[in-house]
């Protein structure tokens, strides 16, 4: 590359028009080419250039060619003017109290009417449809049912006479509000029964999981008989506890209270192991049905059942009771022991 350069610039200097258009510069002196001989001088011996090395010349660089040139490309849409920015620093806002952004207005406008038509009249019988949207309705909120539960229902093997025992409820109504009918009662086999009361409640859902009671309780014995008005709250705690609390207030304006508690412990999917326990208090002495006052009694017991259907579970169990208090004394004056120790079997069903 080197070489080509240097040749094509000795035949450069050669020519004639180099010559004269050296000449033609007035005012200028050009010195002669380094390597050139002037006319009628003996050419002098070759000078070895192997040392000397010459900057490489600058090659330029190719042109881009736009692929796009000569396509006219469709002019845009003029936008809007864009308005000039004014200057607001001199104004004072605080003085414009009278103009405020406020709240946009609310329509008036009556909701529109729900559409009467279903879509699948047009496919299957309309009075089909019409059955299956009623069934629909009740199975998801509007629906009436009942049932009868017996919780407990017993023989209770003890100390002296042999007893028994039951505890039941049967409900009628919906998923919200429903009226709620319990009983429960012990005796004796051979005397006459030492308890037994039955309750008619308004019960209402409060939450997903508690039901709020209002009502009646009338306890047939002891006698003499009282009534009491009752406010309760049942439903299921975490960790799929069942509580039940509830208070009394008789028509003689004694109050007392009452407290249970279980919890289902599934062995299996058919064998459950159930602890139970319940408290019952009195805010004052009522000797005439062997009552004391604060803590009259409580009961501690534990039942394993098996459920031969959901519907059906036999069960075996122990259960102890206790007296307490003023209670207790009471009934030691009437000759009664007030601790005992119980086996109990019985079953548990519902309908």
């Amino acid at each position: 590359m080197k070489a080509t350069l240097l040749i094509s610039a000795a035949v450069l200097l050669a020519t004639p028009g180099f010559a004269v258009a050296q000449s033609s510069m007035p005012g200028m002196e050009m010195k002669d080419a380094p390597g050139t001989v002037a006319r009628g001088e003996a050419a002098p011996a070759a000078m070895d250039h192997s040392g000397h090395s010459q900057p490489e010349a600058a090659v330029p660089a190719p042109v881009a060619v736009d692929p796009h040139a000569g396509h006219a490309a469709e002019p845009k849409p003029a936008g809007p003017p864009r308005p000039e920015a004014i200057d607001h620093s001199g104004h004072d806002m605080n003085a414009m109290t009278g103009m405020s952004e406020g709240d946009p207005a609310i329509g008036t406008a009556p909701a529109p009417a729900p559409p009467g038509d279903h879509a699948a009249d047009t496919v299957f019988d309309p009075a089909e449809m019409a059955r299956a949207r009623e069934a629909l309705r009740r199975e998801n909120g509007a629906f009436s049912g009942s049932m009868v539960l017996f919780d407990l229902a017993e023989f209770q093997a003890r100390k002296g006479r042999d007893g028994y025992r039951w505890a039941g409820e049967a409900w009628f109504g919906g998923d919200v509000e429903r009226l709620l009918i319990k009983t429960e009662g012990e005796g004796a086999f051979g005397e006459p029964i030492e308890d037994l009361e039955i309750q008619a409640l308004y019960s209402r859902a409060i939450s997903p999981f508690w039901n709020a009671h209002v009502g009646l309780r009338h306890d047939i014995v002891p006698n003499p008989s009282r009534t009491y008005a009752v406010l309760g709250v049942e439903g299921i705690a975490p960790y799929w506890f069942h509580l039940t609390g509830q208070m009394f207030l008789s028509d003689k304006g004694d109050i007392r209270a009452r407290l249970e508690g279980s919890y289902d412990e599934r062995i299996t999917q058919r064998l459950i192991f159930q602890p139970r326990a319940e408290l019952n208090f009195s805010a004052q002495d009522m000797p005439v049905i062997g009552v004391g006052s604060g803590l009259t009694d409580f009961e501690l017991g534990a039942r394993l059942r098996y459920e031969i259907r959901r519907e059906l579970a036999p069960y075996v169990g122990v259960e102890w009771s206790r007296k307490a208090g003023d209670t207790a004394r009471l009934a030691r004056l009437a000759g009664e022991d007030p601790d005992a120790v119980s086996f109990v079997a019985g079953v548990r069903v519902w309908f």
